[in-house]
Parts: structure tokens; C-alpha cells; sequence
């Protein structure tokens, strides 16, 4: 238990109050996480057992797809409990390593999809250095680098944290422990608190979002001088990591990136990351990708056949 806490336990009010509603919110979220982990376990499995491991755009995709399930599931195995019980509870302390792990997995996607972008580029601006630069120690490196930032970022959330005091209500609005409705909660002075907190969520957010447009941006400047079958293929190949960038940074932008204030909207926005991109993003980078298709049809008829 936090020293500045006077209570052990904190009450989620979640999506919503009508069991009706709640039913089928967890009939629906059923089918989502068992969708997000049929599908990202698929092309896990099948760039493991392939040569596309090999490539950095895959080697990528691989940890996007386990970064995916590690962040959906310190969310919706909760939610969908909450779902069917008469009270949502969840312990001080359980929030707490619920808001630690969310922010460290969403924070290692965001800077994965950064990583990814920069993988893009270097292949379509640079494409005669691409084999020097984008190397296995490179890719290992960007990697490393994407999970030591989500460490310091969200080690930094929890410390703001963990020394706020809570002395009144106990009833978070939200259906997951996060920061902005823990500070609506606190009896502390939260200003400081939260202008930090927009510095630290909003602004990695905002900068990995520029630093993605600016990658884009060169992409599409070079491709002018490409022929049409060449820019064809080079926007195929960037659409879909586009649409997840899209899919994920809007709701994360319109959440922290303003003062330290919660709408009723934010619960609904906030699935869109935590639920709705990770069930789409198998999807997005198999049907978009003839490459990723081939190689899935392979691989599942290679073990098909063996079990025969």
C-alpha cells in the first residue's frame, strides 16, 4: 500500500452500468482477445519458422507482435472479469503494476512503430546502404533502445504516482488503472503533477508522431523519381504500417497530450489502443503483404503436413 493512501482498494466503475450492455461488451471482448491472440501468435510463429526473421522489417514485426499481446493482456483479462462481476475492485497495488505495465508496453509499441518507420526509410531512401545500415546488431540495438525507453517511461508514471495521497472517493472512472483519472482522485496538489505527466506521456507521444510524419514525409519526396511499378510497391509496403500508426497514435494523442483532464469519450478512445489495434494489426500487416501471406501459407502447410 502507497504511505499517502488511506485505503487499500480502489472501485472501477468501468464501461458501463447496464448489465445488458455489460454482457455484451464481454461476448464482444471475448472474440477480440481471442482474435488478438490467434492472430499475432500466427505471425509470430510464422516469422519465427521462416526466413523473414532475417529481414529488419519482420524482426520488427515479430516483437510489435508480442509487444501487442503483452499490452492487450494488462488490460482486457481485467475488463472482461470486471464485466461479469458485481464489483469491480482492484487493490492499490494491483493498480499500480497495472499502470506500470500498460505504460511499459504501450511505450515499447510506440517506439517499435518509430523503429519500423525508420526501417522503411533507410530501405526506400537508402536503399544501396540498406544491408550496412539496418544489420542484426542494429536491429538488436533499436530494440534494446525501445525497451530501455519504456522502462524510464514508465518507472517515471509510477513514481509521479505513487506519492500522490488519496483521502476521499475511491471510485475511478475508467475501466484500467490510468494516470489522469488517478489524479482526478488524488487530494494532492496535482498542477506540477500533471504538467509533468503531459511532458512525459504526451510529448513522447507527439515526437515519436513527428518523427513518424517526417520519415513518411521523406519517403514520399523520394519516390517521386521512381517509376510506377516501383512506387506502387513502396507504398504497398508502408500502407500498412501507416494505418497502424493512424489507428493507434489518434486516441493516444487526444489523451495525453492535453492538460490533465478526463472526458467520458476517453474510455471508449482508450479501447481503440489497448483492445481494438492490437486485434487489427494481424490483420492490417497479412493482408496487406503478399510477402507475409506466402510465408504464412507456407509455414502452416509445413506443419500440417508434418503432423500428418
Amino acid at each position: 500500500m502507497g504511505r499517502n493512501s488511506n485505503f487499500t482498494v480502489f472501485i472501477l466503475l468501468g464501461l458501463s452500468q447496464n448489465k445488458n450492455i455489460e454482457t455484451l461488451c464481454f461476448v464482444l471482448f471475448l472474440f477480440c482477445y481471442i482474435a488478438i491472440w490467434v492472430g499475432n501468435m500466427l505471425i509470430m510463429i510464422s516469422i519465427t519458422c521462416s526466413q523473414l526473421i532475417e529481414q529488419p522489417m519482420y524482426f520488427f514485426l515479430n516483437y510489435l507482435s508480442l509487444s501487442d499481446l503483452c499490452y492487450t493482456s494488462t488490460v482486457t483479462p481485467k475488463l472482461m472479469a470486471d464485466l461479469l462481476a458485481e464489483r469491480k475492485t482492484i487493490s492499490y497495488n494491483n493498480c499500480m503494476i497495472q499502470l506500470f505495465t500498460t505504460h511499459f508496453f504501450g511505450a515499447i509499441e510506440i517506439f517499435i512503430l518509430t523503429g519500423m518507420a525508420y526501417d522503411r526509410y533507410v530501405a526506400i531512401c537508402k536503399p544501396l546502404h540498406y544491408g550496412v545500415i539496418m544489420t542484426r546488431s542494429k536491429c538488436n540495438t533499436i530494440f534494446t533502445a525501445c525497451c530501455t525507453g519504456g522502462f524510464i517511461h514508465s518507472a517515471s508514471q509510477l513514481l509521479l504516482t505513487i506519492f500522490l495521497s488519496f483521502c476521499g472517493p475511491n471510485e475511478i472512472d475508467h475501466y484500467f488503472c490510468d494516470i489522469y483519472p488517478l489524479l482526478k482522485l488524488s487530494c494532492s496538489n496535482t498542477q506540477i503533477i500533471g504538467l509533468l505527466v503531459i511532458a512525459n506521456s504526451g510529448l513522447i507521444a507527439l515526437v515519436t508522431f513527428v518523427i513518424l510524419l517526417l520519415s513518411y514525409f521523406f519517403i514520399l519526396y523520394t519516390i517521386r523519381a521512381y517509376s510506377a511499378e516501383s512506387r506502387r510497391r513502396a507504398l504497398c509496403t508502408c500502407s500498412s504500417h501507416v494505418t497502424v500508426v493512424v489507428l493507434f497514435f489518434a486516441p493516444v494523442l487526444f489523451i495525453y497530450i492535453r492538460p490533465a483532464t478526463i472526458f467520458p469519450e476517453d474510455k471508449v478512445l482508450a479501447l481503440f489502443y489497448t483492445i481494438i489495434a492490437p486485434m487489427f494489426n494481424p490483420l492490417i500487416y497479412t493482408l496487406r503483404n503478399m510477402e507475409m501471406k506466402n510465408t504464412l501459407r507456407k509455414v502452416w502447410c509445413q506443419i500440417i503436413l508434418k503432423r500428418k
